[in-house]
């Protein structure tokens, strides 16, 4: 009698027994120690199904200021692109294999007829047709940059074809009675949108955008458009420097909510002032990863028997394992996008991001660009 394999029913009929083939299967599907997927996940959420990329063409291009490039992005069938709210980006996959974000600063109004609704309604502000019918973006080249800003300049022009996920926003905007938008430079995208959306509302809001100098300013006649008595554009070299957090915050009404874009010591000097000032919060994004403040010392080394590298108080990870890997990809550099995600062979890390599950973590994901470790500790990556 052959032991090895069980007979096909419990008292050795030759037919298969209909409960236990019911209970294998269930045990199949549903047991984590044979591999059923569904009890290693909560069952009340619905499975995730990944998205499709995107597939967009370059439309239009035009230079709105020094060094800045406006592109329109389409469906290249002509269709309708995903809908989106203030404040949101785009994860474009440039034709390198970069990936870069950037924020759009077309006119979400553009979805469903909402312009004919605004022209019937008497108000002289039309909307953006780069809402759904065309996403829009302004990219300022960076010479000292990672290459992304400087690749859209040159080899970005009308027909080119290029794939981005669909708009996600981590800088939303919940339209308060009273708003002070407060842009640098390029820092005026996201806040585009914004004050489109606050003007159509009706809300108390001002705009200070600042800049070295009047040509580095994108979009100034469109800002002045919407409203010259609201509008503020102030630059360094008619005013002898950069202005101060209180200068800036002196524009809010009172109890208002401030929305601010730009780069780090602008941001830190809005944040240092606010108690001081009229406005009641503040709501911020930055250009890139923000200073590291409470870092401590510690080491990464490449691979289980590479070289071993310090990582400084005042440094990420990511930025010194691209002086010994250039080609590591990043993105956001601020632990939301995952695009520079290494896995981890030993060591503790301090993990800092806003994208990694538990999960993710456990079996060894790190994104370098923010996680760090405890002063002495050593990360082994496989890099």
């Amino acid at each position: 009698m052959d032991l090895s394999t069980p007979p096909p029913d419990l008292y050795g009929r030759p037919r298969a027994d209909t409960f236990f083939r019911f209970l294998t299967a269930f045990g199949d599907r549903y047991s984590p120690a044979l591999g059923g997927p569904l009890l290693r996940r909560n069952p009340r959420r619905p499975y995730s199904r990944p998205t499709q990329a995107l597939q967009l063409v370059v439309t239009a291009r035009r230079q709105v200021a020094a060094d800045v490039v406006e592109l329109t992005l389409a469906d290249p069938s002509g269709g309708p692109l995903p809908a989106w709210q203030p404040g949101a980006h785009l994860r474009l996959t440039l034709p390198s294999g970069r990936e870069r974000h950037y924020s759009l600063c077309g006119d979400p109004a553009d979805q469903a007829g909402q312009a004919g609704q605004a022209e019937q309604a008497g108000q002289a502000e039309q909307a953006d047709p780069a809402g759904r019918s065309g996403y829009r973006i302004a990219v300022r080249r960076l010479p000292d940059g990672g290459g992304g800003s400087a690749e859209i300049h040159d080899t970005l022009h009308p027909g080119t074809r290029l794939a981005a996920r669909r708009p996600r926003n981590g800088f939303a905007f919940c339209a308060e009675p009273a708003v002070l938008f407060l842009a640098g430079g390029i820092g005026i995208t996201p806040l585009l949108p914004m004050l489109r959306e606050a003007r159509r509302n009706g809300l108390d809001w001002h705009l200070v955008h600042t800049g070295r100098s009047a040509d580095t300013l994108p979009f100034a006649a469109e800002l002045r458009a919407l409203d010259p008595a609201r509008v503020h554009l102030r630059t360094d070299d008619e005013h002898g420097g950069p202005p101060t957090g209180a200068e800036l915050l002196a524009h809010a009404p009172r109890g208002a909510a401030v929305y601010c874009c730009g780069p780090a010591p602008m941001l830190t000097a809005v944040q240092r002032a606010l108690d001081a000032s009229p406005a009641a919060s503040l709501h911020f994004e930055r250009f890139g990863a923000a200073p590291v403040t409470d870092g401590e010392p510690f080491a990464v080394r490449l691979g289980a028997d590479g070289p071993e590298l310090p990582v400084p108080a005042d440094r990420s990870a990511l930025d010194v394992l691209r002086e010994a890997r250039p080609g590591l990809p990043y993105s956001c550099k601020q632990g939301f996008c995952g695009t520079c995600e290494v896995r981890l062979l030993a060591g503790t890390p301090d993990h800092r991001d806003r994208r990694l599950t538990p999960e993710r973590r456990a079996a060894g994901a790190l994104l370098p660009c923010v996680s760090r470790a405890a002063a002495g500790e050593t990360l082994v990556l496989d890099v």
